[in-house]
Parts: C-alpha cells; sequence; structure tokens
C-alpha cells in the first residue's frame, strides 16, 4: 500500500473518530481536511514517500475547494431546499395533521391495531407532502402515541409505530434527502423521485400489514377500544375533507414534475405557497408563526449547507490524495461479483448508519462507490433509491437514530428508551425486508421512470 492510501485510510478513520468528539459535523469535516492537507504538504515537501505517488496534496490545489463551494452555492437544484423545508414546517403548523388523526380514528380505530394504522396513513401522507423527519416524528408522537397509550397499546409497540412511520419522509418524495442524492451524483432529481414513490408506499403497506399482524397475534398488545362512534356518512365525508387538502398539495407538487409541466425546484415553490395557503385556510398563519417557520428554514438550510462545505473540502483532499482509486479498487478487488459488491457497499452503510447521520453518508460515501457501481453495469437510479432505503435505517438504529431521540424527545411519561429501542427493533427487519425486496424486483425502481418517460 502506497503511503498516499494510508493517508486516505487514516483520513477516513479520523473524521469517524472525531465525530465522537461531540464538534460540529461541518467544522470536522473541513478541519481534517485542512489537516491531511498539512500533513500531504509536509510529506510531499520533505521526504520522497510521495516521490513516486501521483499524488501530491498542497495549498494551492486544496484552493481548488472555493471554486467547488461555488459550483454548490449556484446549483438551482438546490433551492428546492429550504423551499421543501418550508413547507414540510409549514404544514406542521397548520393543524391538518390533527385534523386528520380526529377523522382517521373515527374510521380505522374501531378495530385491533386500528389506531396504529391511523398512524401509519397519516405519517404516509405527512411523508408526501413535508419530507421532514423531525417534523413528522415529532407531530406523529404528540398525536398518536398518547392515543395508543391510553386505550392500551404496548408501549413498545406505539413507540415503534411511531418512529418508523416518521422516517417514510426522508424516502417517499418530494424528500430532501434524494435532492441531495441527486446533486451529489449528477442526476435527474425527477428521476430519483419517481423511483423512490413505489418502495416508499411499499413499505408503508409492509409496516400497516405488520401492525394488523401484530394486533391479531397479540391483541392485548393493540386491542380494539371499548368505546367507539358509529361509521356514518358524515364522518366518511368529513374524513374525505380532511385528506383533500394534503392530496391536494401533493397532486401540486408531485404531480408537476412527474407530468413536466414543472422542475423540482419550480414545484418546491408550489408546495411553499400551497402550505401558506392551506395554514392560512386553517387560520393557523399569523406573522408569529411565519416568523419562526423563516427562522427554523434558515437554521435547518444552514446547517445543511454548513455540511457542504465541509464535504466539499473533505472530497476534494481524499481524492487527491488517491480515495476514489483506492475505494473502487477494494471494491472490485473482493471475489464476490457484481451483486456481491453492491450487497457489500449496503452493508457498510447499514453499518455506517450507526455512527453517521445520513447526511455524511450522503455526501462523503455515496460519491465515492456510486461511480463504482454505475462501471459495474448497474443502473444509477436503481442503486441510489436502493442506497435510500438501506439510509433510512440509520433514523432507527441507535446509538445515533435521530428519529428515537425525536421520540423521546416528546414521549409521555412511561415511555422509556428501553421502550422505543425494543420497539424499532421489529421495523428495522421490515425495512430490511423492504430493502431485500427492492435488490430482488429492480423494476419496483425503474418501472415508473421508464412510463413517464416512455423508455
Amino acid at each position: 500500500m502506497e503511503f498516499s492510501e494510508i493517508l486516505c485510510v487514516l483520513m477516513f478513520m479520523s473524521f469517524i473518530l472525531l465525530l465522537f468528539t461531540g464538534f460540529p459535523v461541518a467544522w470536522v469535516l473541513g478541519g481534517v481536511a485542512v489537516i491531511f492537507t498539512l500533513i500531504g504538504w509536509l510529506v510531499a515537501e520533505h521526504t520522497d514517500l510521495l516521490a513516486d505517488s501521483f499524488y501530491t496534496i498542497d495549498w494551492a490545489y486544496t484552493s481548488a475547494v472555493v471554486d467547488r463551494i461555488w459550483d454548490v452555492m449556484k446549483n438551482w437544484v438546490l433551492v428546492a431546499l429550504p423551499m421543501f423545508i418550508f413547507m414540510g414546517l409549514m404544514l406542521d403548523r397548520s393543524g391538518i395533521a390533527a385534523q386528520l388523526m380526529n377523522n382517521f380514528v373515527r374510521l380505522f380505530g374501531r378495530v385491533r391495531g386500528g389506531m396504529a394504522v391511523t398512524v401509519a396513513l397519516i405519517g404516509i401522507l405527512l411523508a408526501a407532502s413535508t419530507g421532514i423527519i423531525g417534523a413528522s416524528v415529532v407531530l406523529l408522537s404528540l398525536l398518536g402515541l398518547p392515543v395508543m397509550l391510553e386505550n392500551g397499546y404496548r408501549p413498545s409497540f406505539a413507540a415503534g409505530a411511531v418512529c418508523s412511520v416518521g422516517t417514510l419522509g426522508i424516502l417517499i418524495p418530494p424528500s430532501i434527502m434524494l435532492v441531495l442524492m441527486a446533486d451529489r451524483l449528477a442526476m435527474s432529481v425527477g428521476d430519483l423521485f419517481l423511483g423512490a414513490l413505489i418502495p416508499g408506499v411499499l413499505l408503508g403497506v409492509i409496516y400497516i400489514t405488520y401492525m394488523l399482524t401484530y394486533a391479531w397475534l397479540v391483541p392485548d398488545g393493540a386491542p380494539a377500544p371499548e368505546h367507539v362512534e358509529p361509521i356514518t356518512s358524515k364522518a366518511i365525508l368529513e374524513m374525505f375533507w380532511a385528506v383533500l387538502p394534503p392530496a391536494g398539495l401533493i397532486l401540486a407538487v408531485l404531480g408537476t414534475i412527474f407530468l413536466g409541466l414543472a422542475t423540482p425546484t419550480e414545484a418546491s415553490g408550489v408546495g411553499a405557497f400551497g402550505a401558506l395557503l392551506l395554514a392560512w385556510a386553517n387560520r393557523k398563519l399569523n406573522l408569529t408563526v411565519f416568523r419562526e417557520v423563516c427562522e427554523q428554514t434558515t437554521k435547518t438550510t444552514a446547517f445543511i449547507f454548513a455540511i457542504f462545505l465541509g464535504a466539499t473540502a473533505f472530497s476534494l483532499v481524499f481524492r487527491g490524495l488517491g480515495g476514489d482509486e483506492l475505494i473502487e479498487a477494494f471494491l472490485t478487488g473482493l471475489p464476490l461479483g457484481p451483486n456481491g459488491i453492491v450487497i457489500a457497499v449496503l452493508l457498510c452503510t447499514f453499518i455506517l448508519g450507526f455512527f453517521l447521520d445520513w447526511i455524511e453518508i450522503t455526501l462523503i460515501i455515496l460519491p465515492l462507490v456510486g461511480p463504482v457501481i454505475a462501471n459495474l453495469g448497474f443502473d444509477l437510479v436503481w442503486f441510489t433509491v436502493l442506497f435510500a432505503v438501506c439510509l433510512q435505517t440509520s433514523f432507527l438504529t441507535p446509538p445515533v437514530g435521530f428519529a428515537l431521540f425525536y421520540l423521546k424527545g416528546v414521549a409521555p411519561t412511561g415511555v422509556t428508551v428501553a421502550h422505543i429501542y425494543k420497539g424499532v427493533i421489529p421495523f428495522i427487519l421490515l425495512q430490511l425486508a423492504g430493502l431485500v425486496l427492492v435488490f430482488i424486483w429492480k423494476d419496483l425502481v425503474t418501472w415508473l421512470p421508464s412510463v413517464a418517460y416512455g423508455n
């Protein structure tokens, strides 16, 4: 192994270890890039260890990060990020989810596991109209968890249902994760949105099937309520009117993208404006709410773009040391065949999800392995969606499962960390089962884009 390759390994391991110090990820990424630029320059300047290597790092090379940052900042695709974030946060404040909960419970809450199914259906609607994991998990926790506990649901099952369904927003379009993935791999956001739609809905169906099966096998774990209102035509009509606003917003955003009427960036503006109208129609919009949503949107966007800057510097130095070739040589050197290499990448991604957030994995790992998989002859849209499904588990796997933290922060008294960890285990296994389905049946991803574009 050449010395530059040793530096690549040390650079990546330093990044992993420094994450546990609690420093902001953006600072860690940028700081590691600066440190290894200095190390590479000193080694090249004062020794002959890099003399026979094509890769040398100096300050002139690293200064190219300024041009890379400029390319990121002028990318119009990324304008969709703050728009989709604003849309999700404003919908969170609009009161729509509370209306859905009240009306769905009247129809579905009368059967065993029906309240968990209600949470799942609302979660799917929120996922297709917000894409913000924190907002979805917190909202479902506040609305659904107390109701399930009051009706005798086991805390572990109720907590697992809320956590897992809340993570669907990172996969079902419009998803900010898919926007970032498309940018990192220079792909069409519309292709990824189309490809991820069926797998995302499929995961929701798998969750609902499990919830009903669990309620049937463990009657006291998800009992039917003792007192329920009769189903009337009025209740059905009210549920229809409750579903209509978010469904209309979903159609306005995704429909315009899928029909080719608007780019994802333009559709994100439509979604943000539609969320404003829905909040105004529900009499939830005022200057205080508008200011708070704008502030939170700014903070979230700034956090993501700060990591963008750090990741840009890290990737430039890592590649300058030969990291791309090292990763490609390692993967293609595995005696596993093309499918085995994909499985190995997914396994590493799943393990990294225990320790890294999805943003770091998307910005650092995906650009390194994506070209390798494409060179093996695989459809890049299929692999990226497969990678996204695998990455969804990072929200549920401790110790860095953010959905677990979101839930614990607002959970009622009596719901412990042990309940949450125990509850998410079956849903992690279900996510992995969904991953296997997408791996085996590539048409789950590729069919919809092929129909949309007629090829």
